[in-house]
């Protein structure tokens, strides 16, 4: 376990070792905030829509009370769209799709020994290949946090309103009643971690793989479940941190 975590921490040293200039890094950045957050968007939209929409279903199914204005089940909605669902629940369907394409590139890169080739060129292969997606993750992941919280909300009023389990005036003044403006912060805080661990953790599962594709496959597997863990933990001492 120690031995890991001290692998884990010189990896993240080497990203910031021996680093090309900034016109490499550039073009790469742009290149990987298309494949992790422009790719990530259809998914998330339909997550944030849906899960807003089921959560505002459910909480006024459950407000069964006279005594409870029906104003609150926007209130939760939004509340829990914030706090949870927006940067949490966002981040851990991403680890699925982000860590394991990650972890999954790299680890055929390793094994077909085009990171050899890398270092052979003088090249630090680490930072090259991995400090882009790092950067990439803390830059889109955030942005993606904000997209899902407005669809999640949005996805809420939908059902709502629809439905006519409340109405539009009542749910927009669920939303601004008590709103807390530093719960916009503590989602964008939490996807800015989020996207720190799952792509490191990603991709230091996949540049250490050895073997052939069996393994390649075990290292994606081992990068997502590694990654929801850690976001789990994060979760949990981000909230007692910022709450």
């Amino acid at each position: 376990m120690f031995s890991i975590v001290g692998r884990y921490l010189i990896f993240l040293g080497k990203l910031f070792t021996r680093r090309e200039t900034f016109k490499v890094y550039w073009n790469r950045f742009l290149d990987e905030c298309l494949n992790i957050g422009i790719s990530s968007i259809f998914i998330v939209a339909i997550v944030a829509v849906f899960i807003g929409a089921v959560t505002c279903v459910q909480t006024r199914a459950n407000l069964v009370s006279p005594l409870i204005p029906v104003y609150i089940v926007s209130n939760i909605v939004r509340d829990m769209t914030l706090l949870e669902l927006s940067s949490t629940f966002m981040c851990v369907v991403l680890a699925g799709k982000v860590g394991s394409n990650i972890a999954g590139e790299l680890g055929t890169m390793k094994i077909t020994e085009q990171i050899d080739a890398l270092e052979v060129m003088g090249i630090n292969s680490a930072s090259y290949l991995v400090l882009p997606k790092l950067l990439a993750s803390i830059f889109t992941f955030p942005l993606l946090a904000i997209l899902s919280g407005f669809l999640g909300i949005m996805g809420g009023y939908l059902a709502g309103t629809l439905t006519g389990i409340i109405t539009p005036e009542d749910y927009i003044y669920g939303i601004r009643y008590s709103f807390i403006p530093f719960n916009v912060f503590i989602a964008i805080i939490k996807a800015f971690v989020f996207g720190f661990l799952i792509s490191t953790i990603s991709a230091f599962k996949g540049y250490y793989t050895s073997g052939g594709a069996l393994e390649v496959g075990q290292a994606s597997t081992a990068a997502v479940t590694n990654s929801c863990i850690a976001v789990l933990i994060a979760d949990y001492l981000l909230a007692e941190l910022l709450t």
